[in-house]
């Protein structure tokens, strides 16, 4: 889909000469679909061109962070144990 937007010059201008605002304009797109969980991380990084890691520090620059409860903490740390000892190797019987 293309999206065609008319700025009047003097709005446009605000925005500083050799601004590429079609960049500006689906950045700020990408941004209220994260804040507003209509996106996905996936489809973000896909639409800005950018790794997970780098979208990451994007949404961060424009004031959208991760929810991200103690709960989901909690869960992620004892999944991880879980992990490490299935991992581990078993003692020897020496």
């Amino acid at each position: 889909m293309q999206i065609t937007l008319e700025l009047p010059d003097e709005i446009a201008s605000q925005f500083g000469a050799g601004t590429d605002l079609s960049r500006t304009a689906l950045e700020g797109l990408v941004t209220e679909g994260c804040r507003t969980h209509r996106l996905s991380d996936h489809q973000a990084a896909e639409l800005l061109g950018l790794s997970r890691y780098e979208l990451d520090g994007f949404l961060k620059a424009h004031g959208v962070y991760l929810d991200y409860s103690l709960e989901d903490l909690d869960r992620e740390t004892g999944t991880g144990e879980r992990l490490w000892q299935e991992r581990s190797p078993e003692p020897s019987g020496r």
